[in-house]
C-alpha cells in the first residue's frame, strides 16, 4: 500500500489523540449533531480549507464546494445543499468564497480544450463576456485574472439571489444573508466584496418570484 495513503490513516489517530487531549467531550458533542451558521461555496482547490481559513471548528460551517465555486442553476448537488442548509439546518450566512489563481478562472480565459470541464467553465466564460469590456482593458494578465475571480465570485452572489430556495426563505422571514468574498492565497487573508444581500430588492424583476410556502427549487 502506498506509504502516502498510510500516512492519512497515522495523521487521524494522532489528531483524534490530540483534540480528545484538549477536550475530551469534543466528539461526544460533535456526535450530537450539527447546527452551522455558515453555508461556504468555495472552490475545490485543496489550498482553500474553510474551516482553517475561519479559524472555526467542525460542526460551525456547511460546506459545498465545486471547480471556481460556481452556483448553476442545474446542478441538484449544489440546490440539495443549498435547501437542506437553509430550510433544516437554518443557517444564516451563505458564503461564495473564490480565491485568487484559480485554475478554474485561468483556463475560462483562455481557448485551449481542457475537457469535460470545459463545459463546466463555459459559465465562467459568460461573465467574462457580461464584463469584457472592463477586463480586456487590464492588460496584465494576473491582474485581468484576479479582477475575473472578484467578477465571478459576485456574479454568483447574484445567481445565488435568484434560486426560489433563497427567494422563499426571504418571503418566509427567515434571516438569510448572502455574502461574496475572495481569499488570496499569497497572504492567508479574505476579502470582503461588499456585495452583501438579505433580501430580492438587488435583483432584476424578471428573477423576483411570487411568494410560496414552498421549498422548490
Amino acid at each position: 500500500m502506498d506509504r502516502s495513503y498510510n500516512k492519512l490513516f497515522e495523521n487521524n489517530v494522532k489528531w483524534v489523540a490530540e483534540t480528545t487531549a484538549a477536550n475530551k467531550d469534543f466528539f461526544t458533542d460533535l456526535a450530537n449533531g450539527q447546527k452551522p451558521e455558515f453555508l461556504w461555496i468555495g472552490c475545490s482547490d485543496s489550498r482553500v480549507p474553510a474551516n482553517q481559513i475561519t479559524g472555526t471548528n467542525p460542526g460551525e460551517i456547511f460546506v459545498h464546494r465545486n471547480i471556481a465555486n460556481m452556483v448553476v442553476h442545474t446542478d441538484m448537488n449544489l440546490l440539495s445543499v443549498i435547501d437542506y442548509s437553509v430550510n433544516v439546518l437554518g443557517v444564516k450566512h451563505i458564503m461564495v468564497v473564490g480565491h485568487y489563481g484559480c485554475g478554474g478562472v485561468k483556463a475560462a480565459m483562455g481557448n485551449a480544450q481542457v475537457g469535460l470541464i470545459d463545459n463546466w467553465l463555459r459559465h465562467i466564460k459568460d461573465v467574462y463576456r457580461l464584463h469584457e469590456k472592463e477586463l480586456d482593458s487590464i492588460i496584465d494578465e494576473d491582474l485581468r485574472a484576479d479582477r475575473l475571480v472578484e467578477l465571478n465570485v459576485i456574479e454568483q452572489v447574484y445567481n445565488l439571489g435568484k434560486t426560489s430556495i433563497v427567494q422563499n426563505a426571504w418571503s418566509n422571514n427567515k434571516p438569510l444573508q448572502l455574502h461574496g468574498i475572495v481569499y488570496d492565497i499569497k497572504n492567508g487573508l479574505m476579502k470582503d466584496l461588499k456585495v452583501s444581500a438579505d433580501d430580492n430588492s438587488h435583483i432584476r424583476s424578471v428573477y423576483r418570484l411570487n411568494p410560496t410556502s414552498r421549498n422548490a427549487s
